[in-house]
């Protein structure tokens, strides 16, 4: 079967169309990540999808094909939690993961943070960009990355390099111009073992999102609707997420008012006009240095909107994690962290392993 076979199954429209079935969906995936297929046909699948909307057993496949064509890391390592924010990006609300992430670690949990740079259609800021400018790279090598998890408590490694299809699909993403499911099975590679915090959409995605996390096995896991998708609660309204923990599936909100870090204000990227090359923030030289800026002042103990949402952002990864009941114990243990000073160790410890 062939992606062409595959496409004609989903239909021109809902009456003659249907949903594909787990072993449908795996093998069209697979087609995808190992290359050959025609832009047109790629294009056309991926849209045809998100027409007709996608189901927990479609993306629950897509993502077991994703993770069978991935060298994935860490996959026996214990106390591990993988970020996973929108890999195409953000572009008005700092990607404070590698913040957050850092405190997390510091905190005693194992961190790996999964994205990528300049990734259509967004092509906006994330944590790789951050990284840069804090004068560390993210990894593209598998095995590098485990091993500053393992001698670091953190890392940070491309999508792309545990998966290098996902390069070979960017042109029909950046012609398409829009989301479609791909941009959800890009944040499922990770060890199977693994807990996880997912940003997800507004809407009925995050129901959807915490389901395949359930169907992939993982006990447990955080799927939160921060400002733009991501992973970073914000710091003025309350947010919404679901927690998977042991089997079971329990509504969760983030009230910044509670926590003692509701600001008034979102961490807000400075607006520096149009992006130098055209493409998206993601390559706005002045938006990554203030971005990164905003994340070493974090580290460095200053206060403000980007430290609360830090905090927050760590306080999940640690319930993730287990090492914490509550948000709000998880707050506490990243308030002393952050304050210890150690996370800028780690960042100094990650710089000569490198």
């Amino acid at each position: 079967m062939i992606l062409r076979d595959l496409l004609r199954l989903l239909g021109s429209a809902k009456r003659d169309g249907r949903n594909l079935t787990h072993e449908e969906a795996f093998r069209a995936f697979e087609l995808l990540f190992a290359g050959g297929q025609s832009e047109i046909q790629i294009g056309a699948f991926l849209i045809a999808l998100r027409w007709k909307g996608v189901t927990v057993e479609e993306l629950t496949a897509f993502a077991k094909a994703a993770r069978a064509h991935a060298t994935i890391p860490c996959k026996e390592m214990r106390d591990l939690v993988v970020v996973a924010p929108p890999q195409d990006g953000m572009d008005s609300f700092p990607p404070l993961e590698v913040a957050g992430g850092l405190i997390a670690a510091a905190a005693g949990a194992r961190v790996l943070v999964i994205t990528d740079r300049c990734v259509p259609p967004k092509r906006g800021l994330t944590a790789a960009s951050v990284l840069e400018r804090l004068g560390l790279d993210m990894t593209w090598d598998p095995s590098e990355a485990e091993d500053w998890v393992a001698k670091a408590r953190f890392a940070v490694v491309s999508a792309s390099g545990l998966l290098p299809g996902l390069m070979g699909l960017r042109r029909v993403r950046g012609e398409i111009g829009v989301r479609t499911p791909l941009a959800t099975v890009e944040k499922l590679i990770a060890p199977d073992k693994a807990a996880i915090v997912i940003g997800a959409q507004g809407g009925p995605v995050l129901g959807v999102a915490v389901e395949v996390l359930q169907a992939l096995g993982h006990a447990r896991a955080i799927a939160i609707q921060g400002p733009e998708g991501g992973v970073v609660p914000s710091t003025k309204r309350k947010t919404r997420g679901i927690e998977l923990a042991d089997g079971f599936q329990v509504p969760l909100t983030v009230e910044p008012n509670d926590l003692g870090l509701c600001c008034g204000e979102e961490p807000e990227l400075p607006m520096f006009g149009p992006p130098d090359d055209g493409y998206g923030s993601g390559d706005n030289k002045a938006l990554v240095e203030a971005c990164g800026d905003m994340t070493a002042a974090v580290l460095a103990g200053e206060g403000g909107s980007a430290r609360c949402a830090a905090l927050l952002s760590a306080a999940l990864i640690l319930k993730a994690a287990g090492r914490a009941p509550t948000v709000a114990d998880g707050v506490s243990l990243a308030t002393e962290a952050l304050d210890s000073g150690e996370p800028r160790r780690i960042l100094e410890r990650l710089k000569s392993l490198s």
